[in-house]
């Protein structure tokens, strides 16, 4: 071919495809234009749910339907060139004003998910564990059992209980819409298992536990005794003392655990004489048959180091601390004492409950 035929040939090839190149550069600039348009939410954050099985068209139809884009074709199209783009997760996401379409896009394929929260407190029962995970309406519903049906649906083979009570860590947790209650309850059951092998492992000797669960029984009556952090261990060394003297704990928390819906907030003296209660500590002998409330690791490691003395007796003084003694005679002086001050409107046995902020 001479080179006038090529020259010419090659003014046809560049008739043919310099249009074609404008076209696609076009094209590209619009998308990347499109893409990088900010969105028109209405707030900040903007709640957008992708319910699970949602595909990419149909994701695309509801950023439609929000009124949030204009040409849903075009992000249709763009998902059969980058088919990468389609690959969404589903969940709650939180838009902020300023965000692009490429934004909200890279959010749904990293599955960016809005977290939230919930705290489980020291001190709580496990019937308080659970109204408070059904109460949370973000949570999927879900019967939980206060019974060893719950081990079946967390899948757990919980060697030393047969009831769940206090063998959850009180925390907070993160979880995202649609989650399951159990899911939770599941994290917190290994960290609380993580957490009492830990402190068991590092326990002082001579304790008169026989594993980890009798010491986990004990915190649980750490934690109902007192919110003081320096008495945990001193009320920790009254009840070990009393367990190697062959005392009984008589301790009221385990009876009022013992009475359930029956205890109306007076403790009687026909309750602590009641032998049907296996929670009365005031007639068994030894530690309860299970723990009595969820306990945080302060109360843990104070019950496996508990402080050393002589004290067997403690009475609440009425502003929310105790008084610790070594013979009966004291007891009963400071119970006189301090005992006599009930009728004070500001009294109280243990001090008052602050709620943890997540």
């Amino acid at each position: 071919m001479s080179a006038i035929s090529m020259l010419k040939l090659l003014k046809v090839l560049l008739a043919l495809v310099f249009p074609l190149i404008i076209t696609l550069l076009a094209a590209f600039w619009y998308l990347n234009t499109y893409l990088n348009r900010e969105l028109p939410l209405p707030e900040s954050p903007a709640v957008f749910i992708l319910e699970p099985g949602t595909g990419y068209s149909a994701m695309v139809n509801q950023l439609e339907q929000q009124g949030w884009l204009t040409n849903p074709a075009i992000l249709k199209i763009y998902a059969r060139i980058n088919p990468a783009i389609s690959e969404i997760k589903a969940g709650e996401y939180h838009f902020e004003q300023g965000m692009s379409l490429f934004d909200v896009l890279a959010l749904m394929m990293e599955g960016d998910v809005v977290r939230h929260q919930l705290t489980l407190l020291e001190g709580w029962t496990m019937k308080q564990v659970i109204s408070s995970l059904s109460s949370q309406p973000l949570l999927e519903e879900e019967i939980l059992h206060n019974d060893e049906r719950l081990w079946k649906l967390l899948s757990i083979d919980e060697p030393f209980a047969s009831i769940p009570e206090g063998l959850f860590f009180p925390d907070t947790y993160d979880y995202h819409l649609g989650d399951k209650p159990s899911s939770v309850l599941l994290r917190a059951y290994k960290r609380l298992v993580r957490v009492l092998q830990d402190e068991w492992d590092a326990r002082d000797a001579g304790l008169p536990y026989q594993n980890a669960y009798e010491a986990l029984i004990m915190a649980s009556i750490i934690e109902k005794e007192t919110g003081v952090p320096e008495e945990r261990e001193q009320i920790a060394g009254v009840f070990v003392r009393r367990l190697n003297l062959g005392m009984r704990l008589q301790t009221d928390p385990t009876v009022i655990y013992g009475l359930g819906a029956e205890y109306k907030g007076n403790l009687r003296g026909s309750h602590l004489r009641d032998e049907n209660n296996i929670y009365n500590t005031y007639r068994q002998h030894g530690l309860p048959p299970s723990p009595i409330a969820l306990a945080g690791r302060e109360a843990i490691h104070a019950a496996l180091h508990p402080a050393e003395g002589d004290t067997i007796f403690f009475v609440a003084k009425g502003d929310g601390t105790h008084y610790f003694s070594a013979t009966l005679k004291e007891h009963e002086t400071a119970v006189k004492q301090y005992q006599l001050n009930r009728r004070r409107a500001d009294y109280r046995s243990a001090p008052p409950v602050q709620e943890k902020k997540p």
